[in-house]
């Protein structure tokens, strides 16, 4: 007969193999101590492999940052993170984790790991409903609502369809939308085939300028192409919002602040970076031009949140992300990519030249006190600098990883200084 012992451990042993989450035991260099099949069938797509034996090495693609995460979180014990997002592929529809970490002990972690893919799916959709909604209701009077097919032609109208545009519905149905959204060449609308793939890549795709009625007429127009539902793997069809307006650059300002910034610091978001960055990389490989990334975390911000409260860690990192901006070219972008980790993407510069940049941010950072609240606090940054150099095959993640991991030298060596990737690793 099996002891109280032996059968608690049998219980224990079958809720791990059969727990729908992925359940991960691993030390604070990220080996991995315990874990269950769920999980397992999550890692080894990232990996490679058939198997694996450290978390940090499997995430250093995809989310260096754990890492850096587990190695500065300072409490003996307690949540490290809680749903932290990880998108693990490229292509259209990436595979996208929810993963939360807590420390039992210094040396020992348990990790968490769900697939929330469709979740993530649901709440795009969700977004790109609000746009085109909050368009519709902000101006009711002045707004043509059309339906496209997958293959962008038109198939139904709104009568304001059809008093906007001055075409006659017998004229519209059937026919793709750039035979009568016709934009002014002046205001360098993008054409009817990239707005739609634009849609079909991204969800949707939003500009503002002149478009031609069909008495040759002209007004201000703001146009939102929203991709639908997908079925399998396809668009289903597309939304197609035309807004006149008055103002000519507040509203779609606006809305692309409202997709684009992160909502604290004014910065880029995650999102942003990511998708500037894989445009420009794909640019610089067909020119042969060069890029370079610089990671920045704020060096014991920890101690500011727990010292001086949550309210004063807010004002230091919008004055850390004001600096910086300052320091950087109108091309440059500047993004918050989690907590106090901070990403300047700089087109065209080579890993020497990111080394000045990432100086000079440094210095900005350092030269004076930050104004919390009526408190002057001290605060510095540690860089890690990253480029293309010589690597046409190197992706965004790898550059960033290879970035992540020269910020951890930085702060391992003694915080506040620059440090420089080997360039091999951007390739990998």
């Amino acid at each position: 007969m099996p002891t109280d012992l032996e059968a608690e451990n049998a219980g224990l042993l079958q809720f791990l193999y059969s727990c729908p989450a992925g359940l991960i035991e691993f030390t604070s260099t990220g080996a991995i101590g315990m874990v269950n099949p769920a999980a397992m069938g999550l890692l080894l797509p990232i990996a490679g492999r058939t198997f694996v034996t450290n978390l940090f090495d499997v995430m250093d693609g995809c989310a260096p940052e754990l890492r850096n995460m587990v190695c500065n979180f300072g409490a003996a014990h307690g949540a490290i993170c809680d749903g932290h997002r990880i998108v693990t592929g490229p292509g259209e529809r990436p595979t996208v984790l929810a993963c939360s970490i807590v420390r039992l002990t210094h040396d020992r972690h348990v990790a968490t790991l769900s697939d929330v893919t469709e979740q993530v799916a649901r709440e795009r959709r969700l977004k790109q409903a609000e746009t085109w909604f909050a368009s519709l209701l902000d101006g009711v009077d002045n707004v043509a609502v059309l339906s496209l097919d997958a293959d962008g032609r038109i198939d139904a109208v709104t009568p304001s369809a059809v008093r906007q545009t001055g075409f006659a519905e017998r004229d519209l149905l059937g026919h793709p939308f750039e035979s009568f959204d016709r934009p002014d060449r002046a205001t360098a609308t993008p054409p009817y085939g990239e707005a739609i793939a634009a849609a079909r890549r991204d969800g949707w795709h939003l500009h503002e300028g002149w478009h031609a009625r069909a008495d040759g007429g002209r007004y201000w127009c703001q146009r939102l192409v929203a991709a639908r539902a997908h079925v399998g793997d396809a668009v289903s069809g597309y939304t197609l919002v035309l807004r006149a307006v008055k103002r000519q650059g507040r509203d779609t300002a606006d809305l692309r602040r409202m997709l684009t910034r992160d909502h604290l610091t004014g910065a880029s978001n995650r999102a942003h970076f990511f998708e500037v960055a894989e445009r420009e990389l794909t640019r610089s490989r067909g020119n042969g031009g060069s890029l370079a990334l610089i990671v920045l975390d704020i060096d014991h911000f920890k101690r500011v949140n727990d010292g001086h409260g949550h309210a004063a860690g807010d004002a230091v990192l919008r004055e850390a992300a004001r600096r910086c901006e300052a320091e950087l070219r109108p091309e440059d972008v500047f993004a918050r990519i989690g907590g106090e980790e901070f990403v300047a993407f700089v087109p065209g510069a080579t890993l020497t030249e990111a080394a000045a940049v990432a100086e000079r941010l440094r210095l900005s950072l350092a030269r004076e006190p930050v104004d919390a609240g009526g408190t002057r606090l001290r605060i510095t940054g540690s860089f890690g600098c990253s480029a293309l150099d010589g690597h046409p095959d190197a992706t965004v993640a790898g550059l960033l990883a290879a970035a992540d991991g020269a910020l951890y030298r930085a702060k391992r060596d003694g915080r506040d200084r620059v440090a420089l990737s080997d360039a091999g690793r951007a390739a990998a």
